[in-house]
């Protein structure tokens, strides 16, 4: 079992920063590739970044490459997403996700959720 809380959301200007955090609570979060996935209002769930459960390899959906990153510190059960150069279509609610050993880019195949953080970039 795999307890995850998100933090960092806010609301910032086009071009600012945030970094959200996922907690983890559980002896085996480096076990778990995590991922991270956002929702805007009248939309589907859509991927946003990934990193293994070693933190050796990264994916990202070609909307965020360039501006956002996704990391990983195993001794604090923590997964980060830098986002920089934010845009207004950044707005959503974003979601941390964990599965066990490899990342995917479909939502279903992940086994735990946060709660979501709200992130709303103005113009």
């Amino acid at each position: 079992q795999v307890q995850l809380v998100e933090s960092g959301g806010g609301l910032v200007q086009a071009g600012g920063s945030l970094r959200l955090s996922c907690a983890a609570s559980g002896r085996t979060f480096s076990s778990y590739a995590m991922g991270w996935f956002r929702q805007a209002p009248g939309k589907e769930r859509e991927f946003v970044a990934a990193i293994s459960w070693s933190g050796g390899s990264t994916y990202y959906a070609d909307s965020v490459k360039g501006r956002f990153t996704i990391s990983r510190d195993n001794a604090k059960n923590t997964v980060y997403l830098q986002m920089n150069s934010l845009k207004p279509e950044d707005t959503a609610v974003y979601y941390c996700a964990a599965r066990q050993w490899t990342w995917s880019v479909v939502a279903v195949e992940y086994d735990y959720w946060g709660q979501g953080t709200q992130v709303t970039v103005s113009s």
